[in-house]
């Protein structure tokens, strides 16, 4: 789908003007918008609009990394939504020309939807291509917010653990988070790195006047990139601190287990010599010999449960526990 506005001399605005219209002598810029386009549609890239083949190109490879080019009547701006449930990337382009701007995406990109209503209402708005670009590259920004503020949600529930969830379930939600952060860093690092040279290009003069605006897109770049490498810490202290727990527990299991194995170890060793069919073992046949055997095997598991007592066995595993 093609949607196209115009913005004339007077800075009316005028939606779903015919596309042979755009280019009329009383319009000061227009704005064309290539929304799922169709194969057909795509041509006008070419046909129309007479756009590199190399930009063109980058269009309908998915998923570019974060660009800007430069060609002699436009720039070529590759920029990155965040699908607010997948976290995938999602590849908008920008053909940003004097008095136009070209808009292609293969998704509903609910920044530009926010930026194409606003225009019609907002006086800030009409002032040109660049100013929409910067504009667009802000809803962007802002859409990168929410996901980041989630997953702190979810980490102080982990590190709190309300839900009294087991280290297995924790340790699990904690590799999700850790994989949803490589995704977003992945996304926001490239366009920090495509907004730093926006800004610093020297070939962008006329940009001079708007760095203020893009500053503060990078400035809350650099914020969320702050953010994710410090939930990456977090993902990780939490990691390692429930592994630890873990492995402090399954010592203490096997230490309970070794005691008991120890103690047992002596009385099987009594009962497998007198579990053996022999006739002639010593007090076999004598009256009371049941009875002698298991006060010895009583002393002995009580005498080593002491001994094990006064060497701080016990005391180690109720530390632990």
């Amino acid at each position: 789908m093609i949607r196209t506005c115009v913005v004339t001399k007077d800075f009316n605005v005028i939606y779903d003007v015919p596309l042979q219209s755009v280019k009329s002598p009383d319009v000061s810029w227009y704005w064309v918008d290539f929304h799922e386009p169709t194969d057909e549609e795509v041509k006008l890239l070419a046909d129309f609009f007479h756009f590199h083949p190399l930009a063109i190109e980058d269009c309908l490879e998915y998923v570019q990394r974060p660009k800007l080019d430069f060609y002699d009547r436009y720039l070529f701006v590759v920029l990155h939504a965040i699908e607010q449930k997948t976290l995938e990337a999602e590849e908008v382009d920008l053909f940003v020309g004097q008095n136009f701007i070209v808009s292609f995406h293969k998704q509903t990109i609910r920044g530009i939807n926010q930026v194409w209503t606003r225009l019609k209402t907002e006086e800030d708005f009409k002032i040109g291509p660049l100013h929409i670009m910067y504009h667009i590259l802000d809803k962007l920004v802002d859409d990168y917010f929410p996901p980041i503020y989630h997953i702190e949600d979810v980490l102080n529930e982990l590190e709190e653990n309300t839900k009294n969830e087991t280290i297995q379930e924790i340790i699990e939600k904690v590799f999700d988070i850790r994989g949803d952060l490589s995704k977003l860093r992945r996304t926001i690092v490239p366009m920090r790195d495509l907004l730093y040279r926006i800004i610093y290009s020297e070939r962008l003069q006329r940009m001079r006047e708007r760095q203020l605006y893009f500053h503060d897109i990078y400035d809350h770049l650099l914020k969320l990139v702050e953010m994710i490498e410090a939930n990456r810490e977090i993902t990780s202290d939490i990691r390692d601190s429930y592994l630890s727990l873990n492995s402090n527990r399954m010592n203490t299991i096997m230490m309970t287990l070794t005691v008991i194995t120890t103690i047992f170890m002596p009385l099987t060793f009594i009962v497998g010599i007198y579990g053996m069919n022999f006739d002639y073992m010593p007090e076999l046949h004598w009256k009371y010999g049941y009875f002698a055997v298991l006060g010895v095997m009583a002393f002995i598991a009580t005498a080593m449960y002491f001994w094990f007592k006064r060497n701080g066995w016990f005391r180690f595993h109720k530390g632990n526990d």
